[in-house]
Order: C-alpha cells, then sequence, then structure tokens
C-alpha cells in the first residue's frame, strides 16, 4: 500500500514533465477522444486465463490496467476470469495464480486474451484450449456493441479459433504470424494492430504496448502517460490503426 501511494504522488508529478507523443501514432481519433470523454463508470477490463498462460502476458496488461485506475476519475476494475471452474491457475513456468471470476463477457467492456503453450502441442495452453472448444466458442459468441476483444503474443490464435481475426487486421507473437496468416487473418508488421472492437498485439513483452495502447484509447493520453511514469516504461514500436 505505501508503494501503490509513493508511486501515485510521483506519477503525478512526473506525468507533467512528459509529452503526449510517448506512444506511437499520436494522433487521437475522434473516436478515441469522445470514449474517454463519455465514460461514466469503471472501464471494465478481464483477462482470460488458462493452464499453460505465460507469466508475461497475463500479468503485464494486469499491472498497467491496475495502474491506470490511479490515473482515471472514474477508475479501472480488472479481473482474471476463466471459462472453467473458478480455481489455481499453473502458467506455463509454474506460476500459481488463483482465478477466482467466471466469463462474463456481457458484464465488460474489454477482454484480454494472452497466449501460451503455442510450441507445446501435447501440454497445456493455446492448443488444449483450442482442442477442449470452450473458450474459442466463448470467444465466438461475446461481440457485442460496446466490447472491445483484444489479444497478445499467441493469444491471437485463439482468436483464430474464434473465428474473430479471419479478413481483418491483426497481429501475434513472430512465430506464429504464418499460422495467423493462413487461418486468413491479415497480419500486419506492428507492434499493436487496433481494427476498433478488435486488438492484437505482438510478442510476449507486448503485453505493456497492449495495456498503455488501450489506457490511452480509452481513458486519454494524461492516464497513459501517468502509468508510464510510474513503471518506468514508455511504449515501443509502432500502433496500427485502421483508417
Amino acid at each position: 500500500m505505501e508503494r501503490r501511494e509513493f508511486l501515485r504522488r510521483t506519477s503525478a508529478a512526473g506525468a507533467a514533465t512528459l509529452g503526449a507523443g510517448t506512444l506511437a501514432a499520436t494522433a487521437a481519433s475522434t473516436r478515441t477522444a469522445a470514449a474517454a470523454t463519455r465514460r461514466t463508470g469503471p472501464l471494465r477490463v478481464d483477462i482470460v486465463m488458462f493452464d499453460g498462460v505465460e507469466e508475461l502476458d497475463c500479468i503485464a496488461p494486469y499491472e498497467v490496467f491496475s495502474a491506470a485506475a490511479m490515473h482515471s476519475p472514474n477508475g479501472v476494475e480488472v479481473r482474471y476470469v476463466t471459462t472453467g471452474r473458478p480455481g489455481l491457475i499453473r502458467c506455463a513456468y509454474g506460476t500459481g495464480i488463483q482465478v477466482k471470476h467466471r466469463w462474463a463477457a456481457r458484464e465488460t467492456d474489454l477482454i484480454v486474451v494472452p497466449g501460451g503453450g503455442y510450441t507445446r502441442r501435447d501440454g497445456p495452453g493455446v492448443w488444449a484450449e483450442i482442442d477442449d472448444g470452450a473458450l474459442p466458442r466463448a470467444l465466438a459468441a461475446a461481440p457485442r456493441e460496446g466490447l472491445t476483444i483484444s489479444s497478445l503474443c499467441t493469444g491471437a490464435v485463439l482468436l483464430s479459433a474464434a473465428g474473430l481475426t479471419r479478413g481483418r487486421p491483426c497481429t501475434t507473437h513472430h512465430g506464429a504470424k504464418a499460422y495467423l496468416a493462413e487461418q486468413g487473418g491479415l497480419v500486419k508488421n506492428a507492434r499493436v494492430v487496433d481494427d476498433g472492437d478488435l486488438v492484437t498485439a505482438g510478442g510476449i513483452t507486448s503485453g505493456l504496448e497492449l495495456g498503455l495502447w488501450l489506457v490511452r484509447r480509452e481513458l486519454g493520453s494524461d492516464a497513459a502517460t501517468g502509468v508510464e511514469t510510474m513503471l518506468e516504461y514508455e511504449a515501443r514500436g509502432t500502433v496500427w490503426q485502421a483508417p
């Protein structure tokens, strides 16, 4: 708690010294500005969890969105969710994370789908989730007005299995780009690809960029630069946006 209070004070002061252009794609669209202005409640973020998920894939965006709550007057509610039974999730390198919440796509504004296990066809991870079918089916049924579905790293493979990337600009970990293209995705060579209600990001560390970009888009540049100051990290790479 003391660390959070310290970061809240120092980041608020430091953000004033940062330019608004630390993120790529500096011109905010009318849609982005309107979204930040009209939000009256907290930004609700659900990060999908499954056995074999990469630790950084799920923890980096959780940290970014949690920190963003300190820089948004309406707050941010971020939680881990599962399409299975709530309980202990084992990540790719053995970290255990307790997931308390069930999948509830109609009760959230933003879904984040991490990746993991792409190179292990016979172990836990994205392929096991595809074989099980529950998560792809849930993702396929999720789209609605007001909901943004996002992924990072090989989480895009799960979106592809749900039919969400076919014919749409997207990106993923460099090792899965060919597969994503074979499945009909219009793969872009960018760190983050923003196609409106579908936002995808590159490899494992791009969860930071995904989180920062969506904080900027949904909560405004002040919130994003505030989080950058807290984390002592400036987003890198290009954000591709649909015209």
